[in-house]
């Protein structure tokens, strides 16, 4: 569940803000004192720039973190069933540099067909599972060990395998784990007082219980485990339920690290309960040293993305399973890319999408329908169609890009696909928009004089009988928005 960013979220940035809001560090402690820590071999110690990497991991448990079962009331609350499962249906690793200006939380898919070290290829969220039940069997049926006694060492196991798969898979060494189940992701999102949401078109979908209209909403806890667990009846199937997730998550972050959230004693009492029956930590976090660092972070420098994805319905090896097939290499090195620039501070930029800016164009020439032309190339591109029509006000002797900043993302983006337009700074531009003006230098596309044909090709034509083609990269969210975007 999107719960395990909340233990970067609800723990740590809970107690950067009770640090900063000057309540005792008995406080702070108190909340950690009751979690149920854990000891993985499998962790490192950080690398040598000091970055902290977090494994979250969100458990399709029906127990509480101390292994408590959950009531009959709050397996019905929760949809849950009473089917006991060991599936890590959400896997994110987080990184903090050691500057603490940014965050990234990476999401791999669940169905990620990956090489576990010393296990098999398989499904990353069947990986715990499967050494689990393994060692369940060596220990109670082949070793005469009590089954009570064997459970633990059987989820250590689990453990200690899926840290090592994630490392393998990212070239990023782990060095905290954090685990939840189906409960706390409910628990934690009621204690902070809901969630804000948003949705593109209506859904329902009975086998989630995801029930919701198109717009923006607030959900509850429960509201919220519907509203990212649905699998059914998505456009980008999975892909498009890690995407819910992060919206939560980015969400959730926004909320708690602009302190709107954990001002109350109230709210910290009840996330302390919700935290401390909800969720597993790892032993060896400084707790003040790691909530000193989030206080620096602004949200709109916390970043959500998703591994890339060669295909999203694609078989395994044998034939036997549907999976979500990755290429490891291209994952290390788009890990490697995406850290580097959230280092650098690039947040907004790798985050920008060309549906974030509306293209106007006008034509300043005599030639019939050119904005009409120009307009559909960049509706091609993704932008937000704007008004075409003619150019109106002083004459112009060149092509360009108005923007109301020189450095606008949408500006910029816009000058790159017509051929490198100069951007120029107009206050009148709207912030959000671009005003393309085409003068008669103007060859790039659209023109029919750039070599292409000038009748832009859509890009479902495009898809028509491609099989094997990748899908279109997630879109990268930040927790920097008081409007959360909306998603399928």
């Amino acid at each position: 569940m999107p719960g395990r960013m909340l233990r970067v979220i609800a723990v740590s940035a809970a107690l950067a803000v009770v640090i900063g809001t000057g309540v005792a560090w008995g406080k702070i402690r108190s909340f950690e004192s009751g979690i149920n820590h854990i000891s993985p071999i499998a962790l490192g110690e950080g690398g040598e720039d000091g970055a902290i990497d977090v494994l979250l991991v969100g458990m399709d448990s029906r127990t509480d973190a101390h292994g408590n079962p959950l009531s009959a009331e709050e397996l019905a609350t929760l949809r849950a069933g009473d089917d006991e499962a060991t599936n890590t249906d959400t896997i994110i690793l987080i990184r903090i540099p050691n500057n603490g200006q940014s965050a990234t939380a990476i999401s791999i898919p669940r169905d990620s067909y990956v090489d576990a070290p010393g296990v098999a290829k398989m499904k990353i969220n069947g990986v715990y599972g499967s050494v689990h039940a393994e060692k369940m069997i060596e220990l109670v049926e082949e070793d005469g060990e009590d089954p009570a006694q064997a459970q633990p060492q059987a989820t250590e196991a689990g453990r200690e395998a899926l840290i090592k798969t994630v490392a393998n898979l990212t070239g990023v060494t782990v060095d905290h784990y954090a685990e939840i189940g189906l409960l706390g992701f409910a628990l934690i999102t009621d204690a902070l007082g809901g969630v804000n949401v948003c949705l593109k078109e209506p859904v329902y979908e009975p086998l989630s219980g995801a029930d919701f209209p198109a717009g923006w909403q607030k959900l509850n806890g429960p509201q919220a485990l519907s509203f990212v667990r649905q699998r059914h009846d998505l456009p980008r199937g999975d892909l498009d339920r890690v995407t819910r997730q992060q919206s939560v998550m980015a969400s959730l972050a926004h909320d708690v690290i602009s302190g709107e959230t954990l001002s109350s004693p109230a709210t910290l009492n009840r996330l302390e309960e919700a935290v401390q029956r909800s969720v597993v930590l790892s032993d060896g976090w400084n707790v003040m040293e790691f909530a000193e660092q989030l206080q620096k972070l602004a949200a709109g420098n916390v970043a959500f993305a998703t591994i890339p994805v060669l295909q999203e319905n694609g078989w395994s090896d044998d034939g036997m399973q549907s999976v979500v097939r990755v290429d490891p290499d291209a994952v290390k090195s788009w890990v490697d890319g995406l850290l580097h620039d959230q280092d650098e501070g690039k947040t907004e930029e790798l985050a920008y999408t060309p549906d974030k800016t509306t293209a106007e164009v006008v034509n300043a020439t005599d030639i019939n329908g050119l904005a009409a032309a120009v307009s559909a190339v960049l509706t091609g591109k993704g932008f937000t169609p704007g008004p075409t029509g003619n150019h109106e006000g002083d004459p112009v002797a060149s092509s360009q890009v108005r923007a109301a900043k020189g450095d606008d993302l949408g500006a910029q983006a816009v000058s790159r696909d017509l051929g490198g337009l100069p951007v120029v700074e107009d206050p009148t531009v709207p912030s959000g928009a671009v005003r393309v003006v085409l003068a008669g230098d103007y060859t790039g596309p659209g023109s029919g004089l750039d070599g292409s044909d000038p009748t832009p090709v859509s890009t479902d034509a495009l898809a028509v009988g491609a099989t094997e083609t990748a899908p279109p990269p997630s879109p990268i969210l930040t927790a920097g928005s008081d409007d959360p975007a909306c998603v399928n």
